[in-house]
């Protein structure tokens, strides 16, 4: 996965990785040259002692230095470069993956997930990256150059790699195999320490009020546990493969001074080839150890690449058809038939089943029905934030797979059953109904929520700075200046997902009373718990358990719908009482 990953971001930079190259190969080779030239100054300097051959070969090393740091810098540079480029890009494309997903694509992935992925698992990608431009490209020429120059330097002594390596191979293997399964479980560790966390961030109020810090202290204490238990053998395995491959390559070392040692007793090898060799041995070892370490953290990046993959690449289920259906003029008129939907995770448990209806332009069709009865499906079904699995949901007759979705969504203006507002101000988040709006157009639109006089009442009015999520506002403040933004759009369909629930009564009369010259033109799709709410729509249709039980307005439906009678009833005794 993680080649794959590479390979689609990487090919705009073949001249960087070329350079790359180079340098990594340049500052190798050097590498590999310095122990030669050590060699000859013990043997044709201080063994002799001529002092020029000392300084002429002295002089030869300072600048092959030199030369080599700055290849060093150079292929640092350019690897910190392209691994941030890699992590960059990466998380543009998960970004812009998302936005582009519906709603059916993200309920498979939590938020928590989404989060640690477009974090936690850049990061991976890019770290191990950056490590690998280092390591991965030089691990190779040393080992050979290294291997070559110590057989010139003392064949008979290059056995001692025969025996060495084996032993290396075998314990990065065994470290491999253990530390490949901690990795992934790791990822999916993180996924559910980042879901207590948020969920106990943002419903501290809830848990207060409750007096539940000692349960959840012990819900987080159990993933954060979990997440030690995991930490600690990863953590053991990563440290102690260091201190192994140095102990083998210490033993090896002590080895070779030794045999070399009796060489040189004999006659048959010089002081500075057996310096020369055991520098060129490290090298060949340093090489193996570099690729070593490397593929215990690949494992990682490679599975970290695998979760970003697997939403960059997901597809949205609600295409864009080849030739798009764009009309001239739209009315606003959308009509059910026959519509039968289901959650993906509902276990083909319906939501709505065999759903019929027209919602007239210039008229609001209302919702109502006990929790679950299927209101807020409908209005996703007819913005087309899912499908339907049978039947069809048409605007002025035609389908809504026949529209472009971007186009679609323009043609409605949702007020959603959770009030959300973004971080900045009043007028930033006004504007996400109308880019080009006016102070006075957002002003208009605020007196139509009736948001206005509240909005006036802060010093800094339309520059009011809003809080994360909007949590410097009241509920009903929330929602009033949810329903200024839909207002603010004017579209053709508005879609109020119980959007009154938090006003009181005066407040919700004199908003539907100045809401009603706004949809002359348009249609309304109005789910609402209070009857009060829905009493002047020209159309109610009562839900039970996601079918369609009354249809009609307030007067019939009192008269011939049992369900709506008994809502009523429920209601108006709670106002009694």
């Amino acid at each position: 996965m993680l080649v794959k990953l590479l390979r689609r971001y990487l090919r705009p930079y073949k001249l960087a990785l070329l350079g790359l190259l180079l340098f990594q190969i340049a500052q190798a080779c050097l590498n590999l040259y310095l122990p030669n030239l050590q060699a000859e100054i013990i043997d044709k300097g201080v063994a002799v002692g001529d002092e020029k051959a000392i300084y002429r070969i002295g002089w030869i090393m300072i600048i092959i230095a030199l030369v080599q740091g700055a290849c060093n810098v150079a292929a640092v540079m350019i690897s910190s470069f392209l691994s941030t480029k890699i992590g960059f890009l990466a998380r543009k494309d998960f970004f812009y993956s998302v936005e582009g997903l519906s709603k059916k694509e993200t309920d498979k992935y939590s938020v928590d997930s989404l989060i640690t992925r477009s974090t936690n698992d850049v990061q991976q990608v890019q770290s191990a990256t950056f490590q690998a431009f280092l390591f991965v490209l030089q691990a190779p020429v040393m080992f050979i150059g290294g291997l070559v120059m110590a057989v010139e330097q003392n064949g008979p002594l290059t056995w001692s790699l025969a025996l060495v390596l084996p032993v290396i191979m075998v314990v990065v293997t065994l470290i491999f195999r253990k530390m490949g399964p901690l990795f992934r479980k790791l990822q999916k560790i993180f996924d559910s320490l980042n879901s207590v966390i948020r969920e106990q961030i943002t419903g501290v109020r809830v848990i207060r009020a409750f007096t539940r810090e000692g349960t959840e202290e012990k819900r987080f204490g159990k993933v954060n546990k979990d997440t030690y238990d995991l930490l600690v053998p990863i953590g053991f395995w990563m440290g102690s493969m260091g201190p192994i491959l140095w102990f083998i390559t210490s033993i090896a070392d002590v080895a070779i001074m030794w045999f070399g040692g009796k060489l040189i007793e004999a006659g048959h090898m010089p002081i500075g080839a057996l310096q020369a060799f055991i520098q060129y041995l490290m090298i060949v070892l340093m090489g193996f150890m570099m690729a070593a370490m490397m593929s215990v953290r690949l494992p990682r990046a490679s599975v970290s690449s695998g979760r970003l993959l697997q939403v960059i690449d997901d597809k949205s289920s609600l295409t864009c058809p080849q030739n798009p259906y764009k009309p001239e003029k739209v009315k606003g008129e959308i009509e059910f038939k026959d519509v039968s939907f289901s959650y993906p995770s509902s276990d083909k448990h319906e939501a709505v089943e065999h759903i019929s209806f027209k919602a007239n332009v210039g008229e609001t069709t209302a919702f109502i029905g006990a929790t679950g009865s299927g209101k807020s499906t409908i209005l996703s079904l007819a913005q087309r934030i899912y499908d339907p699995d049978e039947g069809e949901v048409l605007l002025d007759g035609h389908n809504l797979k026949e529209f472009d979705p971007s186009y679609l969504s323009t043609l409605f203006a949702p007020v959603f059953q959770t009030a959300k507002l973004f971080t900045g101000t009043i007028r930033s988040n006004m504007l996400f109904g109308k880019e080009d709006a006016t102070d006075e157009e957002i002003w208009k639109a605020l007196e139509i929520a009736q948001a206005k006089d509240f909005v006036e009442g802060f010093g800094e009015g339309l520059d009011y700075k809003v809080s994360e999520g909007g949590t410097n506002f009241s509920g009903g403040q929330k929602q009033r200046l949810c329903i200024a933004r839909a207002i603010l759009r004017g579209a053709h369909v508005y879609t109020f997902d119980d959007a009154f629930s938090a006003l009181d009564m005066a407040t919700d009369k004199k908003l539907r009373e100045a809401l009603d010259p706004v949809i002359k033109s348009s249609s309304m799709l109005l789910v609402a718990q209070r009857f009060s709410s829905i009493m002047t729509a020209e159309k109610i249709i009562v839900l039970e358990r996601g079918r369609i039980v009354g249809e009609g307005n307030h007067e019939y439906l009192m008269e011939n719908c049992e369900t709506y009678e008994q809502i009523v009833a429920s209601q108006s005794g709670t106002i009694q009482e």
